[in-house]
Protein backbone atom coordinates (compact mmCIF):
# COMPACT_ATOMS: atom_id res chain seq x y z
CA UNK A 1 0.00 0.00 0.00
CA UNK A 2 1.43 3.20 -0.49
CA UNK A 3 1.22 5.93 1.84
CA UNK A 4 -0.62 8.64 -0.74
CA UNK A 5 -3.77 7.24 -0.66
CA UNK A 6 -6.63 6.64 0.74
CA UNK A 7 -5.74 3.31 2.54
CA UNK A 8 -3.01 1.83 3.82
CA UNK A 9 -4.08 -1.18 4.80
CA UNK A 10 -4.57 -4.30 2.34
CA UNK A 11 -7.93 -5.08 3.93
CA UNK A 12 -9.62 -1.74 3.14
CA UNK A 13 -11.08 -2.35 -0.02
CA UNK A 14 -13.97 -3.75 -1.46
CA UNK A 15 -13.70 -7.11 -1.78
CA UNK A 16 -13.43 -7.32 2.01
CA UNK A 17 -15.75 -4.75 2.85
CA UNK A 18 -18.73 -6.46 1.45
CA UNK A 19 -17.44 -10.08 0.87
CA UNK A 20 -16.93 -11.03 4.32
CA UNK A 21 -20.50 -10.07 5.61
CA UNK A 22 -21.67 -12.00 2.65
CA UNK A 23 -19.91 -14.72 3.28
CA UNK A 24 -20.82 -15.03 7.19
CA UNK A 25 -24.65 -14.32 6.40
CA UNK A 26 -24.26 -17.60 4.24
CA UNK A 27 -22.88 -19.46 6.71
CA UNK A 28 -25.37 -18.21 8.91
CA UNK A 29 -28.18 -19.49 6.73
CA UNK A 30 -26.99 -22.80 7.15
CA UNK A 31 -26.71 -22.48 10.92
CA UNK A 32 -29.72 -21.03 11.29
CA UNK A 33 -31.92 -21.27 8.42
CA UNK A 34 -34.63 -17.68 7.92
CA UNK A 35 -35.91 -17.89 4.45
CA UNK A 36 -38.98 -15.53 3.22
CA UNK A 37 -41.66 -18.12 1.98
CA UNK A 38 -41.19 -19.52 -1.10
CA UNK A 39 -43.82 -18.86 -3.83
CA UNK A 40 -45.16 -16.50 -5.96
CA UNK A 41 -42.84 -13.22 -4.22
CA UNK A 42 -39.78 -15.74 -5.29
CA UNK A 43 -41.10 -15.90 -8.52
CA UNK A 44 -41.83 -12.33 -8.92
CA UNK A 45 -38.19 -11.57 -7.00
CA UNK A 46 -36.12 -13.91 -8.64
CA UNK A 47 -36.03 -12.19 -12.56
CA UNK A 48 -36.03 -8.90 -10.48
CA UNK A 49 -32.80 -10.13 -8.60
CA UNK A 50 -31.28 -11.50 -11.66
CA UNK A 51 -31.59 -8.01 -13.63
CA UNK A 52 -30.12 -6.06 -10.53
CA UNK A 53 -26.87 -8.30 -10.56
CA UNK A 54 -26.66 -8.26 -14.16
CA UNK A 55 -27.22 -4.01 -13.92
CA UNK A 56 -24.87 -4.14 -11.09
CA UNK A 57 -22.01 -5.98 -13.62
CA UNK A 58 -22.82 -3.37 -16.09
CA UNK A 59 -22.24 -0.49 -13.78
CA UNK A 60 -19.30 -2.09 -12.70
CA UNK A 61 -17.78 -2.27 -16.08
CA UNK A 62 -18.63 1.58 -16.63
CA UNK A 63 -17.35 2.45 -14.06
CA UNK A 64 -13.58 0.75 -14.10
CA UNK A 65 -13.79 1.65 -17.83
CA UNK A 66 -13.97 5.30 -17.39
CA UNK A 67 -11.53 5.09 -14.31
CA UNK A 68 -8.85 3.36 -16.92
CA UNK A 69 -9.51 6.49 -19.45
CA UNK A 70 -7.87 9.07 -16.97
CA UNK A 71 -5.44 6.85 -16.43
CA UNK A 72 -6.92 6.12 -12.46
CA UNK A 73 -6.19 2.72 -10.27
CA UNK A 74 -9.58 1.53 -8.87
CA UNK A 75 -7.58 -0.16 -6.05
CA UNK A 76 -8.36 2.23 -3.26
CA UNK A 77 -4.81 1.49 -2.15
CA UNK A 78 -2.74 3.73 -4.97
CA UNK A 79 -2.68 7.41 -5.12
CA UNK A 80 -5.55 9.37 -7.54
CA UNK A 81 -3.99 11.84 -9.98
CA UNK A 82 -7.35 12.78 -11.11
CA UNK A 83 -10.73 13.30 -9.97
CA UNK A 84 -12.97 11.12 -12.15
CA UNK A 85 -16.65 13.59 -12.40
CA UNK A 86 -17.71 11.73 -15.78
CA UNK A 87 -19.15 8.57 -17.18
CA UNK A 88 -20.76 6.38 -13.70
CA UNK A 89 -19.07 9.07 -11.46
CA UNK A 90 -21.25 11.98 -12.92
CA UNK A 91 -24.34 10.85 -10.75
CA UNK A 92 -22.52 8.70 -8.15
CA UNK A 93 -19.58 9.52 -6.62
CA UNK A 94 -19.22 6.44 -5.64
CA UNK A 95 -20.47 3.96 -8.29
CA UNK A 96 -17.93 0.89 -7.90
CA UNK A 97 -19.13 0.40 -4.01
CA UNK A 98 -23.13 1.37 -5.55
CA UNK A 99 -22.48 -1.47 -7.88
CA UNK A 100 -21.46 -3.83 -4.81
CA UNK A 101 -24.55 -3.32 -3.03
CA UNK A 102 -26.75 -3.81 -6.30
CA UNK A 103 -25.04 -6.75 -6.78
CA UNK A 104 -25.83 -8.15 -3.03
CA UNK A 105 -28.79 -6.97 -3.27
CA UNK A 106 -29.98 -8.77 -6.38
CA UNK A 107 -28.17 -12.15 -4.84
CA UNK A 108 -30.26 -11.22 -1.00
CA UNK A 109 -33.75 -10.94 -3.52
CA UNK A 110 -32.42 -14.50 -5.84
CA UNK A 111 -32.14 -16.27 -2.67
CA UNK A 112 -34.71 -14.78 -0.42
CA UNK A 113 -32.87 -15.31 2.79
CA UNK A 114 -33.02 -12.97 5.46
CA UNK A 115 -29.41 -12.72 6.28
CA UNK A 116 -28.30 -11.49 2.78
CA UNK A 117 -30.25 -8.39 3.89
CA UNK A 118 -28.59 -7.71 6.99
CA UNK A 119 -24.93 -8.49 5.33
CA UNK A 120 -26.09 -5.92 2.91
CA UNK A 121 -26.61 -3.44 5.93
CA UNK A 122 -23.36 -4.66 7.79
CA UNK A 123 -21.67 -4.09 4.48
CA UNK A 124 -22.92 -0.74 3.70
CA UNK A 125 -21.97 0.20 7.25
CA UNK A 126 -18.94 -0.60 6.78
CA UNK A 127 -18.09 0.77 3.34
CA UNK A 128 -19.18 3.99 4.74
CA UNK A 129 -16.75 4.12 8.02
CA UNK A 130 -14.00 1.96 6.19
CA UNK A 131 -13.71 3.19 2.72
CA UNK A 132 -15.66 6.21 2.55
CA UNK A 133 -15.07 8.33 4.55
CA UNK A 134 -11.10 8.23 4.31
CA UNK A 135 -11.14 8.58 0.62
CA UNK A 136 -13.26 11.53 1.03
CA UNK A 137 -11.21 13.10 3.49
CA UNK A 138 -8.45 12.18 1.04
CA UNK A 139 -9.64 13.52 -1.89
CA UNK A 140 -10.49 17.02 -0.26
CA UNK A 141 -6.93 17.30 1.06
CA UNK A 142 -5.84 16.31 -2.38
CA UNK A 143 -7.91 18.36 -4.53
CA UNK A 144 -9.90 20.67 -2.23
CA UNK A 145 -12.44 23.14 -3.58
CA UNK A 146 -12.55 21.26 -7.04
CA UNK A 147 -13.70 17.86 -4.93
CA UNK A 148 -15.88 20.19 -2.62
CA UNK A 149 -17.21 21.30 -5.85
CA UNK A 150 -18.19 18.11 -7.03
CA UNK A 151 -19.33 16.98 -4.01
CA UNK A 152 -21.73 19.48 -4.38
CA UNK A 153 -23.09 18.35 -7.55
CA UNK A 154 -22.97 14.88 -7.15
CA UNK A 155 -24.26 12.53 -4.16
CA UNK A 156 -22.28 9.99 -2.20
CA UNK A 157 -24.53 7.25 -3.85
CA UNK A 158 -26.85 8.10 -6.57
CA UNK A 159 -27.93 10.95 -8.04
CA UNK A 160 -27.10 14.63 -8.41
CA UNK A 161 -28.16 17.71 -6.53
Amino acid sequence: MNNDSAHNSNWAIAEIVFGVPFLISIVLQFIFPFSFPPGILHKVLMPVGIALIITSIYLLVLSRREMSLYGQPTDPGHPTSRLVKTGTFSFSRNPLYLSSVIFLFGIALTMIGFWSFVAILVSMIACHYILVVPEEKYLTAKFGKEYQEYTNAVHRWFGRK
